[in-house]
């Protein structure tokens, strides 16, 4: 079902799409590909949001930064000194988090328009971003497909072609709060990952990943999320053809349960310690699938290249239960 959730300054409607199954309803717009909502059942069947948004396009045109739900690209995450090599060429970026390119520049995914269109229990966005968009080689037919599956669970895929080496790493920036209400960071959080990259003053990587063991950045067995993470976990499993479970996080007291599956190799902690008005810091959790940070300039990381004939694919599943 689509309906008119407002209207951008030149006039430009931007539809909401809403999804439901199995007692699950999830809302997307077709600005920024962002999850606009998400509601589930607590242990008693009351529902509640549980996802960090805003009920007028106002709000996310007014608060851009936090990248409430959106769908982030042409790549999530950080690239140091916003440029980087490819093929014997550097491209050049806009900085616009201090010297650092962060989620595809000023005007990446999150800030563009998405053209709809159903699919069996969904729905799927699409747009071309032209060649030199934000400063990214090729010509990329990109598209993100949302649908609920029999159980309720929310399913994204993620798929592109170039016609020029490029680089995509795109993930979803939802905020979750499980309580639907008030901070997370009550919340109990589980990562398949004994690893981490360890980051400098820019949340660049530096140096090579380390071991979780005897750290704060231990998750491999569940325990309460606390604050001051903005960093990734290098997930066990690596890549993927299929997603694998990586990661739950458990709301005690509504029982609320969500489970991360992902061909991603990567996984963003983010606890939203910066998040500003009208929210407050701590009041959602970010998950965000991805490649690693920064690796067009780390080649032992997993690269994220792609080039003419190839075909870019993703694919990550938030499940949803209860624990009593």
């Amino acid at each position: 079902m689509s309906e008119v959730f407002g209207t951008l300054s030149d006039g430009t409607p931007v539809h909401r799409w809403t999804l439901e199954r199995a007692g699950v309803r999830v809302r997307v717009l077709s600005y920024g590909g962002i999850v606009q909502s998400v509601r589930i059942p607590d242990r008693g069947g009351q529902p509640a949001e549980v996802v960090l948004g805003f009920q007028e396009l106002d709000g996310y045109l007014r608060h851009p930064e936090p990248f409430l739900g959106a769908l982030i690209g042409r790549y999530a995450n950080r690239i140091a000194g916003a440029r980087f090599p490819l093929d014997g060429r550097t491209y050049a970026l806009e900085p616009n988090d201090g010297p650092n390119s962060l989620h595809g520049g000023a005007l990446g995914f999150d800030k563009r328009m998405w053209d709809l269109e159903p699919v069996e229990h969904g729905v799927r966005l699409s747009r071309v971003s032209p060649h030199g968009e934000e400063g990214f080689p090729g010509r990329l037919e990109v598209s993100a497909t949302y649908t609920l599956d029999a159980d309720g669970a929310l399913r994204i895929v993620y798929e592109a072609v170039t016609d020029t080496p490029t680089l995509v790493n795109l993930t979803n920036h939802s905020y979750w709060n499980l309580a639907g209400s008030g901070q997370a960071e009550g919340h109990e959080l589980r990562i398949a990952a004994s690893r981490f990259t360890p980051v400098d003053l820019d949340l660049i990587p530096a140096g090579e990943p380390e071991d979780v063991e005897g750290t704060r950045f231990d998750f491999r067995t569940a325990r309460k999320t606390g604050s001051g993470y903005d960093h990734n976990f290098v997930l066990d499993k690596g890549v993927t053809a299929a997603p694998v479970e990586i990661a739950e996080l458990h709301d005690p007291a509504s029982g609320r349960v969500l489970t991360v599956a992902t061909t991603e190799p990567g996984l963003q902690l983010y606890t939203a310690d910066h998040i500003g008005e009208p929210f407050t810091p701590g009041a959602g959790i970010a998950l965000e699938t991805q490649h690693f940070p920064d690796s067009p300039h780390r080649p032992e990381f997993p690269s994220t290249e792609l080039r003419p004939g190839e075909v870019y694919r993703s694919e990550t599943v938030y499940g949803f239960g209860v624990r009593g």
